[in-house]
């Protein structure tokens, strides 16, 4: 059974900083593509960065490039999103996804195993 549990959410200030993390167990971590998603009040879910555990290739959506980066730990199966120069409009449950993809595009359908989320607010 895949498993994946989200930490790391919280309350920041704009400007700030947060590191999620994403604990995966229950397949071969090696073999699949991890992915950030998130979800504002009132908003669809969209694809914020994921990564391919076999080769660590990332896809960013641009709203966050240059802000957030994501990384694999295969040794630990678990990634990481490093959020820096955080904005309010960062602020959304993040939900980590895993699947077995061969090309990142950010898309929630491309995903077939979700975590519970974790909430992230960003105060003005």
């Amino acid at each position: 059974e895949v498993q994946l549990v989200e930490s790391g959410g919280g309350l920041v200030q704009a400007g700030g900083s947060l590191r999620l993390s994403c604990a995966a167990s229950g397949f071969t971590f090696d073999d699949y593509a991890i992915g950030w998603f998130r979800q504002a009040p009132g908003k669809e879910r969209e694809g914020v960065s994921c990564i391919s555990s076999s080769d660590g290739s990332t896809y960013y959506a641009d709203s966050v490039k240059g802000r957030f980066t994501i990384s694999s730990d295969n040794a630990k199966n678990t990634v990481y999103l490093q959020m820096n120069s955080l904005k309010p409009e960062d602020t959304a449950v993040y939900y980590c996804a895993a699947d077995y993809l061969i090309e990142l595009t950010g898309a929630v359908a491309d995903f077939g195993s979700w975590g519970q989320g974790t909430q992230v607010t960003v105060s003005s």
